[in-house]
């Protein structure tokens, strides 16, 4: 049979090249390549016993464990298609996702039993329950669960299974920050390309040509990584594919809470090179902790701080810095629908804006007016980032979002991502953040994320959002909805000074509204929806 960039034929040229490497840590738990390999392979013979066959959608509703990405592997070897389902979904987003993505079997943490139990009749074809054992003692009868190690039990740990291809595909569910889940369609070769680097992050050869060039980009010298969000999300996910398929060692954060002390102590016990967080949510915590315990852990291996899909903002990227002075700093940015669309590691040429890219024939800024027809922006023009060539298929059993969002352009097809971007002088590309979220003050465009970066570089902010609030003069007014650190009294004018330090006149807050805890829909990312209706109830308000 042939090789393809199929993620289930790369990770086993990984595996028999590295076969007796540590692959995988989470807790106590621990895995060489060979084992990975030969658990995904018995729980991938188990599922097929159970009649899923290529094409079915597995739903993976758990909490980051080993059992994750074995199932994950386990769903690849079948071509089957996983389904990443949010945990912290209550019942109106777990119908929606069980009806939606139409799944025939869930392996999940025996802790959801309940919670699957009251949404399964949504469900019609889901049949094949798998529970992973936790803390819990929910009763495996009450959706006629079978305990994921038993399923395991006995099953083949050898490869027999049918040639794969590129084109198998996985769905990625993204919540968003409005709206139910939609599921972003991957083909696998599409996404290694579009989020992993094809293979070609840690190797001086670069990205791989032919899927048969995958065993010789396995690192050399394998690093030791660590991915801190849940593997429900596509930054992590993506962040822990690239690293097994490198031949690295992935560490999970085994933890169902994000707690700083407690992480870095995993850092320090696991001698980790390098950490991938998901923006300043995760920064703070971590930041904070170092403060509190000055020379608690040895963290002399660390040498990246990276992060994706969401702000990572300047200020506590150089607070990072003053911890590890000779850390290295990455900054991505893209989307689910995008894959990593850019990396700033402090080359923006412009002060604002989330980083810079190349424009080329697949990065490009569009210009969708209503009535008009699309066009490609010229220098100068602002308009929508866009990415062609290895993009999604669509938005699952969703027509009409996939044609509002997956566009043709000169006869070539488009994701408009959604980031407001400009094309300058130079010909390259700013991409500024959601142009959905964009203020127009007076006429004057200001992006939230801009102004959100020049507040949290203020030592009294723990965390903020801004929105923008109707005004009788300009149309809209900012306003910034603050999560003050605790015992630290904020007013307008301390906080105004401070922004006119980093950003135009015109761009800072002409309010503020303190909030005990800021606002974030199930998927984690920043609720502006309900932040503006906060600001906008004149709750919190301070002069």
């Amino acid at each position: 049979m042939g090789m393809h960039f199929n993620l289930a034929d790369l990770f086993e040229a990984v595996a028999d090249k590295v076969p007796e490497r540590e692959a995988l840590v989470c807790g106590s738990n621990r895995s060489s390549f060979a084992e990975l390999d030969a658990g995904a392979n018995q729980m991938a013979h188990y599922l097929a016993a159970q009649g899923v066959k290529a094409g079915d959608h597995v739903g993976l509703y758990m909490y980051n464990c080993s059992e994750y990405l074995e199932a994950m592997l386990a769903c690849f070897k079948i071509r089957a298609v996983p389904i990443n389902v949010n945990y912290r979904y209550v019942k109106d987003e777990l119908l929606y996702i069980f009806d939606n993505a139409d799944m025939v079997a869930c392996i999940h943490h025996r802790e959801f039993i309940p919670a699957i139990a009251e949404v399964r009749e949504a469900a019609k074809k889901l049949k094949v329950f798998i529970s992973v054992p936790d803390q819990s003692d929910e009763d495996l009868s009450a959706v006629g669960a079978v305990d994921y190690h038993a399923a395991k039990e006995g099953q083949n740990k050898a490869r027999d299974f049918t040639e794969r291809c590129g084109s198998d595909y996985f769905i990625l569910y993204t919540g968003g920050t409005t709206g139910m889940p939609k599921g972003v369609m991957w083909p696998h070769e599409n996404v290694f390309f579009a989020a992993m680097g094809g293979g070609g992050h840690f190797s001086p050869l670069g990205a791989c040509v032919v899927p048969e060039d995958m065993a010789s980009r396995v690192s050399e010298n394998p690093l030791r990584g660590i991915a801190l969000a849940p593997l429900m999300h596509g930054a992590s996910w993506w962040y822990a594919c690239i690293q097994l398929l490198a031949g690295n060692t992935l560490i999970l954060n085994h933890h169902r809470s994000f707690d700083g002390a407690a992480v870095w102590q995993i850092v320090a016990d696991e001698k980790i090179h390098a950490i991938q967080i998901v923006g300043d949510a995760m920064a703070i915590p971590l930041l904070d902790a170092l403060a509190e315990n000055p020379d608690r852990w040895d963290l002399s291996n660390v040498f990246n701080v990276g992060s994706g899909g969401a702000i990572f903002s300047d200020a506590k990227q150089e607070a990072f810095k003053k911890y590890f002075p000779n850390v290295f700093i990455t900054n991505s940015f893209g989307s689910s629908e995008g894959g990593q669309m850019g990396m700033d590691n402090g080359s923006k040429k412009t002060a604002s804006g989330l980083g810079n890219v190349s424009r080329n024939d697949e990065m490009d800024v569009i210009i969708d007016e209503e009535g008009q027809p699309r066009r490609h922006a010229e220098i100068g023009e602002t308009g929508i980032f866009a990415r062609s060539g290895y993009i999604p298929m669509g938005y699952y059993n969703d027509p009409v979002k996939t044609a509002k969002t997956f566009i043709e352009v000169d006869g070539k097809r488009w994701l408009l991502t959604g980031d407001a971007a400009k094309i300058e002088d130079d010909g390259s590309i700013t991409v500024f953040g959601r142009g959905s979220n964009c203020i127009n003050s007076g006429g004057e465009k200001i992006f939230p994320e801009e102004v959100e970066d020049a507040l949290k570089a203020h030592e009294g902010i723990f965390d903020a959002l801004v929105v923008g609030v109707a005004d009788d003069r300009w149309g809209n007014r900012v306003s910034a909805i603050i999560q003050a650190r605790k015992g630290i009294k904020l007013d307008l004018n301390n906080v105004q000074e401070h922004c006119r330090k980093h950003i135009a006149g015109y761009k800072v807050p002409r309010e503020i509204h303190l909030i005990d805890e800021l606002p974030r829909a199930p998927s984690g990312k920043p609720d502006y929806k309900t932040a503006k209706a906060f600001a906008e109830s004149g709750a919190g308000a301070v002069a």
